[in-house]
């Protein structure tokens, strides 16, 4: 089953776009493709960034790891 995908316009800077281009045609894969890639890797390592913000921000209750093992009946 493939996913719904939309249409998004991307300007890319001369020299950018041509490195693109030779990547794809060197592997055999599209640009869209390593667009989608790079965007992917991108918006992980980002959400990962507000993640971390966040609970630096606000944190919550901590556990030390004698606590965790305690709390689950973990022996050592």
């Amino acid at each position: 089953m493939t996913a719904n995908k939309e249409l998004v316009a991307v300007r890319l800077e001369e020299d950018l776009n041509a490195r693109l281009n030779k990547l794809a045609k060197s592997t055999g894969r599209s640009k869209s493709f390593y667009i989608q890639q790079a965007i992917a890797r991108f918006m992980e390592d980002m959400e990962d960034t507000f993640i971390a913000i966040e609970r630096l921000e606000n944190p919550g209750q901590r556990y030390s790891m004698d606590e965790v093992k305690e709390l689950l009946n973990v022996a050592d």
